[in-house]
């Protein structure tokens, strides 16, 4: 039996528009809920919650519009960072820097930002890419860590972060941090002391630095969210050829053509 996409939207038209009548409704409740101290919510009048909800079923549209001009908003908002950023990135990289670990030559004119988790397999698979490009193009490329770690889906996610801060403060952070990829599925307390003591760390300032480590990584954390990074890998670049978010894939080709 023939059935086209036109007919299975005529057949499920009305339930479509039940469903968007009451997310609007589910909406202004919201809105409602937010809008009025907790200690208030039992004194609403009972008649002019009905007949505001009357006139959001007859138009539903109003809500839609007014979401859609909030979410228009915030789109807005995350152009504007992205694009601040993106400037700083040119006129004082120093800025987007900070305290953050970075690696490669000081002379090159390419900025790599990349914003990782320790637990995430394919920032795993992404570091051994990076390797491969500072080892091939060693004055053309400097890289820069940034920790967004995927906490509601890793558990290892932020200790791995704190550790890698802890043995930053000694000057290891490249060692430890590739330790920690390339010892993945291992993720775990032992693992971190473990690693310390191969790289001569002075194990009481690591275990003290790891008390210390929070306010760097929820600065690293305030930066993704306001660039709206939505996962890991993420890289922002700057350089003689390109300027903005850029694939892993494309990284290399960008690199070749700069002079």
């Amino acid at each position: 039996m023939s059935f086209s996409m036109d007919t299975f939207f005529n057949c499920f038209s009305p339930l479509f528009q039940y469903l968007r009548t009451w997310t609007a409704i589910g909406l202004l409740c919201l809105v409602v809920t937010w809008s009025f101290p907790a200690q208030a919510a039992n004194t609403i009048d009972p008649q002019l919650e009905q007949q505001v909800l009357q006139i959001i079923r007859e138009h539903p549209e109003a809500i839609i519009e007014s979401v859609q001009a909030y979410q228009q908003l915030q789109q807005q908002k995350v152009n504007q960072a992205q694009q601040a950023f993106l400037q700083d990135l040119k006129t004082n990289p120093q800025i987007v820097i900070g305290d953050s670990p970075i690696i490669g030559s000081t002379k090159s004119k390419t900025l790599l930002i990349e914003f990782s988790d320790f637990q995430c397999p394919y920032c795993a698979e992404a570091h051994k890419t990076l390797k491969q490009l500072l080892a091939n193009y060693p004055d053309k490329l400097r890289l820069v860590y940034k920790n967004f770690p995927l906490t509601s889906i890793h558990a290892e996610a932020l200790p791995s972060a704190t550790a890698a801060w802890a043995a930053y403060q000694q000057g290891k952070f490249w060692e430890y941090h590739d330790a920690l990829f390339t010892n993945q599925k291992q993720l775990g307390q032992a693992l971190y002391l473990d690693i310390a003591k191969k790289l001569n760390l002075d194990l009481g300032k690591f275990k003290r630095d790891l008390t210390l480590a929070t306010s760097a990584i929820k600065k690293d954390i305030q930066l993704a969210e306001k660039l709206a990074v939505s996962g890991t890998p993420f890289f922002i670049i700057n350089s003689p050829a390109f300027s903005g978010v850029v694939q892993l894939a494309d990284i290399k080709s960008i690199l070749a053509d700069a002079k």
